[in-house]
């Protein structure tokens, strides 16, 4: 199992997964907005989508655990 963190605080604007969706290293998952910027996190492993840990609109901080991949 591995997890997608983020790599800066910010505020999710765009979740692009859902549970259950296979992912590739390298895919867009979500967008956040830092420092008046839109930040795409990309998955750093492939595998299917077990839990997502945020919502739009919700403010994150560095290193957090945005999305689990089973």
């Amino acid at each position: 199992m591995s997890e997608i963190t983020a790599p800066m605080g910010g505020k999710v604007i765009d979740v692009k997964v859902k549970v259950g969706d296979s992912i590739n290293d390298g895919d867009e998952v979500l967008i956040l907005e830092a420092m008046k910027m839109e930040l795409p996190v990309v998955a750093t492993d492939s595998g299917s989508v077990k839990e997502i840990k945020c919502k739009k609109g919700d403010a994150v901080e560095a290193d957090s655990v945005l999305i689990v991949l089973g």
